[in-house]
């Protein structure tokens, strides 16, 4: 009977979605519908950190707000700017978005995105609702590139916002009209307040992204975990001196912006092959020097005190009954400890000293200048702090749990009595840890005062 059935070609199963419910939008309530907001990883995260990320968005929120309503309407001059600054940072993404994502996924905490070469001329001198268009144009490239958790994009994107309105402000306050007459005379000025606002957009980043994983988006929140590297820190500096670069060049001769593109790309190749070569020299699970590492830096203190005729000792430091943290409280808390007593050894040493996993749960650390008397001093100290340490973990349910009264042996190595050479303090200082474990542990044995045979 005519009208009772679907036309030829419009079957389908009840319930089944059109055909133009396909496209786009199709897709979008099927990636909805496969990650409901019940299901984010948010919600697994620590309540304080829960709600340091969401007061900061709200606070993000009500500050944008306010600058985009305060904000002049923009005109040719910025549409042009915004045009020339949108293109360059989306050539740059796509150029560089392989090595990106190697990048950050090889980043266990602190990441620095270097398309803050564009975003901070920007936030310098766009209007407050072009600059958001910008970085809402970047954000949403580099979340199809990397597809993180929808909470990470958001808090991140709104960061990078308001470090930009922060930089507006700034900007407008002590250099636009510095900066519309730039001339010899005040060109070093200018560069300094630049600088200024651009160490101001850092900072707050730096600050707030930092509060969050010091709060509980990361395992072991050091203050190299929470605020980056020195060389993070450099690629940081080298992003917003490129951006105030960038800045000059956009109000003088905006064609020549176009050459930091190829820097850009360059950058990016730099950044992902010194952080290749970082991780070739450091132990993954506690940010130190892997024996590769320690070793290379190790012989080039030995060959200086050699040459110098400088003192020099050598700890081994072997963490006692570890592998009954694995059994009782498993694995995950053994690798809490040994980060614990990574970053204890890193305050308690001096910038010189050498520190390196030497595997399983030993370290060892090179103390160049030093006598028998300061070397026991250290060694006493090392012994006393891992003794003191309280480290907070989970037993093998994910329950809570409280790790204390843990012990180590240390044996001690000296230059010129144990050894010359590396590998013979190493055999020596082994040999001293041995017999602190059959002395009882818990204790600092010197090796025997004579070289050991090559």
């Amino acid at each position: 009977m005519p009208g009772t059935e679907p036309a030829r070609g419009d079957r389908r199963v009840p319930g089944e979605e059109p055909p133009a419910a396909k496209g786009a939008a199709g897709r979008l309530r099927a990636l909805i519908a496969a990650n409901p907001v019940s299901s984010w990883d948010l919600w697994t995260k620590p309540r304080r950190m829960i709600a340091f990320l969401l007061a900061w968005d709200a606070i993000a929120i009500a500050l944008l707000t306010f600058g985009v309503i305060a904000s002049p309407s923009p005109d040719l001059v910025d549409w042009g700017r915004f045009a020339i600054l949108a293109g360059c940072a989306t050539v740059h993404i796509q150029l560089t978005r392989r090595q990106e994502e190697r990048r950050r996924n090889r980043v266990t905490a602190v990441h620095i995105d270097l398309t803050g070469i564009w975003v901070f001329p920007a936030a310098l001198l766009l209007p407050i609702p072009l600059t958001l268009l910008l970085i809402g144009l970047l954000r949403v490239q580099r979340w199809f590139n990397s597809r993180r958790p929808p909470h990470k994009f958001v808090f991140t994107s709104f960061t990078h916002a308001v470090s930009a309105l922060l930089a507006h402000y700034l900007y407008q306050t002590f250099a636009s009209a510095e900066l519309a007459r730039l001339s010899p005379a005040n060109s070093l000025q200018v560069f300094g307040i630049l600088m200024l606002v651009g160490f101001s957009y850092a900072a707050l980043q730096a600050i707030v992204i930092g509060g969050l994983l010091a709060l509980g988006g990361t395992s072991a929140p050091t203050l190299r975990n929470v605020l980056g590297t020195k060389d993070d820190n450099l690629l940081e500096l080298s992003t917003i001196s490129l951006g105030t670069i960038a800045t000059i060049l956009l109000v003088n001769i905006p064609p020549a912006i176009v050459i930091l593109v190829l820097i850009t790309v360059l950058g990016n190749r730099l950044a992902e092959i010194n952080q290749l070569q970082s991780e070739a020299r450091t132990d993954p699970k506690t940010g130190i020097f892997n024996v590769r590492g320690w070793s290379e830096s190790a012989e080039r203190a030995l060959a200086r005190a050699a040459r110098g005729g400088e003192t020099l000792a050598l700890l081994m430091i072997d963490l006692d009954h570890f592998k009954w943290i694995n059994d009782t409280y498993g694995h995950p808390a053994g690798d809490d400890v040994l980060r614990t007593v990574a970053q204890t050894l890193d305050e308690i040493t001096r910038p010189k000293d050498i520190i390196g996993r030497f595997g399983g749960e030993e370290f060892l650390i090179l103390l160049p200048d030093v006598d028998t008397t300061a070397a026991k001093v250290t060694a006493e100290r090392i012994r006393t702090a891992i003794a003191d340490q309280r480290i907070v973990t989970t037993d093998k349910r994910g329950g809570s749990a409280l790790i204390t009264g843990r012990t180590c042996s240390i044996g001690v190595a000296l230059l010129g009595v144990n050894g010359t050479t590396l590998e013979q303090l190493l055999h020596a200082a082994d040999a001293a840890v041995y017999t602190a474990k059959e002395g009882g542990r818990n204790q600092v044995r010197f090796a025997d005062a004579n070289l050991p045979s090559e």
